[in-house]
Order: C-alpha cells, then sequence, then structure tokens
C-alpha cells in the first residue's frame, strides 16, 4: 500500500511556492567539481538545504517544497542516465545474443525492483512520524536522497550515462 504523503506534499507546495524559489545551483555546482565519482554521493541535497535556509525553508511547507524541486531534479537526472545506460546496454546486448540475461532487461528490472524499494522505504520513514506534519518531509527527503544515489549509481555504471 501506498502512502498518502506524496499527495499531501503536492497540495502544500503552492503555498510555499508563491513565498521561495528554489535554485538547483549548488548541488549542480558540487557536481560540476567532482574528480571522483564517489564525490558525487555528497552533492545530493545541497539546493534543498541552501533552499531551506530562505524564509520559510524550515516550516514544513517550505521543507517540502525545497525536498521535492531537488527530487524532481534528480529525477530528470535518473530518467536521463537510465535512457543513456539502457541504449548502451541494448548495443551491447546485440554483440552477445546468446547471454544468460540481456544487460538492457538486466537494467530494467533492477530498475523497477528499486522503484518500488524506493517507495516502500519513503513510506516506512514517513510512517514513524504517525501522521505528523514530519511525515511529508521525511517521505520527500527520503526519495530525494535515493533518487540522487540511484542517479549516481547509474552513472557509475557507465560513466557515459551522465
Amino acid at each position: 500500500m501506498r502512502f498518502a504523503v506524496p499527495l499531501a506534499a503536492c497540495l502544500a507546495l503552492p503555498v510555499a511556492a508563491q513565498e521561495m524559489a528554489f535554485d538547483p545551483a549548488p548541488t549542480e555546482t558540487c557536481l560540476a567539481g567532482i574528480t571522483d565519482g564517489a564525490q558525487a554521493y555528497d552533492c545530493i541535497g545541497r539546493a534543498a538545504y541552501a533552499c531551506m535556509a530562505q524564509p520559510m525553508g524550515e516550516t514544513t511547507l517550505g521543507m517540502g517544497f525545497c525536498l521535492d524541486a531537488e527530487l524532481t531534479f534528480w529525477d530528470s537526472k535518473l530518467n536521463a542516465a537510465y535512457q543513456t545506460l539502457r541504449t548502451e546496454l541494448a548495443t551491447q546486448d546485440q554483440s552477445r545474443p546468446h547471454a544468460a540475461l540481456p544487460l538492457a532487461e538486466g537494467l530494467r528490472d533492477m530498475q523497477r525492483g528499486w522503484i518500488g524499494f524506493r517507495d516502500a522505504r519513503c513510506s516506512f520513514e514517513a510512517a514513524q512520524w504517525h501522521g505528523g506534519t514530519g511525515a511529508s518531509p521525511a517521505y520527500l527527503g527520503c526519495a530525494m536522497q535515493m533518487t540522487g544515489e540511484q542517479t549516481v549509481y547509474l552513472w557509475s555504471v557507465h560513466e557515459g550515462a551522465r
């Protein structure tokens, strides 16, 4: 069963969005400066936390706005990395037609499983707030972190996916 927090978070975003602005620059600048792929993990959340430093950012609505905005940033990066990697792996699969598991299919299956795991884990994180106001930021923070980590993982599988 999915947790209803994301819908509640989306309903709250227009109020916070009227008074706040999200800038992905802190995360993008961090990513641009990495010399080792493992360092990319340290970039996750930088823009959200900078966003939360502005007025209203410390409120539940403000946190939800900032975390959701960076989640959207990472989700876009994840989708691009996945598509690039899937195309690359499909090409590799053509050169190894008798492989036990085609790599592109394995990537697809792994990603589907990861989405279910992310959703369940983040719903569990939110559930620990017992319906309180911290549930929405807990869910969004978890989803942002895990989506960023999965993006970095896909980048590490094939540097061209970045």
